[in-house]
């Protein structure tokens, strides 16, 4: 039997690539919230693009889909849905908006787990929306030759009640523990939801959800602006792949968090950067070449090579772009990393 325990993050040993990870996520972090300050109007236009992207998105990853006119029309509330897919669909919706407009005031608990899988499925009318599943569920996958195997046996329905409670018990000494990095642990605990399984049906959904709840909670709010959820989509051959290798010995207890948590700290590093390249866009729509192109570089928390900044402003000739990055290199503005091909540049005060 799995024993819900958080105390390896405790200890500080990581893998390289992640410590990366999490620097970078930081620096994107702290970038983004003096932009919000100073930009609320693009970042209003940006959170409604994504919450219809998210809807969208976290839906067809199960296979649940409609036209995008159709999506935008029920995210929007502008029609009712009209058939049992977009009645999922708008359950999302009503679900993202309540984490969206109240996450400051929900903690994670088996109380809000059940709500917020009642409130997914409650325009569909499923009779098991908000309860725990009554029968044992498989995680099963087709091989090469379209014959189905078993990929993973979740927790038996008759443990399901205390696994959960254990978990969330686990994850509230965690939570409370100052040495625990909290961005850590949120992949840790929703590696556990999923292979506890909780649900008959909605348990990818329901993960995602969770997934944005918490890192709201801790101040990771790119999901609002770019949909955490289409970056899953994108590549979300990858997320099975480390889903599959952190929950391979879970029951034993021999698993590692650490393919599942890179993943997730990838897919958050992805929005942010995203974020990064929407907003120089956004932000630079209705000034001259030259100030896009500095606010592109002046905004970028990275270092942008020239071809990037070409790819963001595919307006702006290169010969321009070239130009206008000697300038601020001689002005000091900016600094050059690298050589040759490899070179990017950097807003100089990130290097103080």
């Amino acid at each position: 039997m799995h024993i819900f325990d958080y105390s390896f993050l405790d200890n500080g040993l990581l893998p390289a690539d992640i410590v990366s990870l999490i620097s970078a996520i930081s620096a994107f972090k702290a970038i983004s919230g003096e932009r919000k300050e100073n930009n609320l109007k693009v970042h209003a236009e940006l959170e409604a693009a994504a919450r219809v992207q998210s809807v969208k998105s976290s839906n067809a990853i199960e296979g649940i889909v409609t036209t995008d006119a159709r999506i935008k029309e029920i995210v929007n509330k502008n029609s009712a849905p009209l058939n049992h897919d977009e009645a999922e669909i708008a359950g999302y919706r009503d679900a993202l908006d309540e984490i969206h407009t109240h996450y400051s005031q929900i903690s994670l608990s088996e109380e809000f787990i059940l709500h917020i899988h009642e409130t997914l499925f409650d325009i569909a009318g499923y009779e098991y929306g908000g309860q725990y599943k009554t029968e044992d569920n498989l995680i099963m996958e087709l091989d090469a030759e379209g014959r189905r195997k078993v990929r993973f046996r979740p927790v038996p329905a008759k443990d399901t009640r205390d696994a959960m409670e254990q978990m969330i018990l686990a994850y509230i000494e965690a939570r409370d523990n100052r040495r625990v990095n909290q961005l850590l642990l949120i992949p840790c605990v929703i590696l556990d939801f999923l292979c506890i399984h909780p649900f008959s049906d909605g348990n990818g959904r329901v993960s995602r959800l969770l997934s944005l709840l918490l890192l709201y909670r801790n101040g990771y709010d790119v999901g609002k602006y770019v949909s955490f959820e289409e970056q899953i989509n994108r590549s979300r051959d990858y997320y099975y792949t480390a889903l599959k290798e952190s929950s391979e010995g879970w029951h034993e207890n021999q698993n590692s968090y650490f393919p599942f948590m890179k993943n997730f700290l990838s897919v958050l590093f992805k929005c942010y950067k995203e974020l990064d390249k929407r907003f120089s866009f956004v932000n630079g729509k209705r000034i001259s070449k030259s100030m896009r192109i500095e606010q592109t570089v002046l905004n970028s928390v990275l270092p942008v090579s020239k071809s990037e900044i070409c790819s963001i402003l595919p307006d702006v000739s290169p010969t321009t772009v070239e130009a206008v990055l000697g300038k601020m290199v001689k002005e000091g503005t900016v600094r050059k990393t690298g050589q040759a091909r490899s070179t990017k540049y950097v807003n100089a005060r990130f290097l103080k």
